[in-house]
């Protein structure tokens, strides 16, 4: 079989751990990725760490600290550091926990010759209970209208003009979309291109619960909804009745998800089975994320953020001149 042509463009992998659990698996996928793309990890670990990582992965990718220091949130302070350092115009972001093949690769950057923000469809491999349960928000996410992933492509031209996205916001993959059809470009979703993702610890799952639906501030409609889940639960005078309605409407609403662009090739029959447990999940979390906001915000390394992402008109205003340039 011959070898995959070399892809003109640049991985960028922003990390940021504390201990070296994963990395003998990541090294081995990043030996993979280099005889495929140009390869840029941005590397937050503490001093230990990052000398460790160093070693571990030697010449074999491009791996620099991470340069920009305003903002709280350190995933897109590795993102725009990278973004700053590419030697690239087209480029693709990956989470640590993203597994890229060949393929999928290739297709994410051809996508970019008529779009500037293209998005890929994680899903999870193995699947452990919770990433049963975590794919029922994805399946749900991708019938409303679409997921939000651990990868994008994009161009660098796209967040040069609009001088990157901001770091002091917790829902950075909004953040960026809004950012980059602010600045005039355009976001093209791939609701069939499917990219593995390595599920969390279940530690890192509970963590994550409340943080997720802390996402929904910077979508007021979808908040609502949310939050309406609960007392109608508690309100109502049949309530198993409104239980099994809710689950059924939950299970119907999944497997439109799971079925979309062919998603049953990499999501299991059972998976929209999982979609009610996510939404009783989701009518909770989303009061203490309300909850949180009025405390100040949710605590994100060390920091707390009260901005879930930043409206879409004040962007629009704020990168006007990139759009008219557009």
């Amino acid at each position: 079989m011959n070898a995959p042509q070399r892809i003109t463009a640049e991985y960028v992998l922003p990390l940021k751990w504390s201990d070296e659990a994963g990395v003998a698996e990541l090294t081995d996928y990043l030996h993979r990725l280099v005889q495929w793309i140009d390869v840029t990890v941005v590397d937050g670990s503490d001093p230990d760490l990052f000398a460790a990582h160093a070693a571990a992965w030697g010449d074999a990718v491009r791996h620099v600290p991470v340069a920009v220091r305003a903002g709280a949130n350190g995933k897109v302070r590795g993102v725009l550091t990278g973004i700053a350092a590419a030697r690239h115009e087209r480029i693709v972001l990956a989470d640590d926990d993203v597994r890229y093949d060949a393929a999928a690769l290739a297709r994410v950057v051809a996508a970019l010759a008529d779009a500037d923000l293209v998005k890929p469809q994680n899903h999870f491999r193995p699947l452990p209970w919770h990433a049963r349960w975590d794919t029922g928000r994805t399946l749900i996410n991708r019938a409303l209208g679409g997921d939000y992933p651990g990868t994008y492509g994009v161009r660098r031209s796209a967040l040069t003009a609009t001088g990157g996205y901001d770091a002091g916001v917790l829902f950075e993959n909004l953040e960026m979309e809004r950012t980059v059809r602010a600045g005039g470009g355009r976001v093209r979703a791939l609701h069939d291109l499917y990219v593995v993702r390595r599920p969390p610890s279940i530690r890192h799952f509970l963590g994550q619960r409340v943080r997720q639906a802390y996402d929904s501030l910077a979508q007021p409609g979808r908040l609502v909804a949310e939050l309406a889940i609960l007392p109608a639960l508690l309100l109502a005078r049949r309530r198993r009745a409104v239980l099994a309605a809710l689950a059924g409407a939950a299970i119907v609403i999944g497997e439109v998800g799971r079925r979309r662009g062919g998603g049953a090739r990499v999501f299991p029959p059972t998976a929209a089975l999982w979609a009610p447990a996510w939404v009783l999940e989701r009518g909770v979390t989303a009061w203490a994320a309300l909850i949180l906001r009025a405390r100040g915000g949710v605590r994100y390394a060390g920091d707390r953020l009260s901005r879930a992402a930043t409206s879409n008109r004040i962007l629009r205003a704020r990168h006007a001149p990139a759009r008219a340039q557009y």
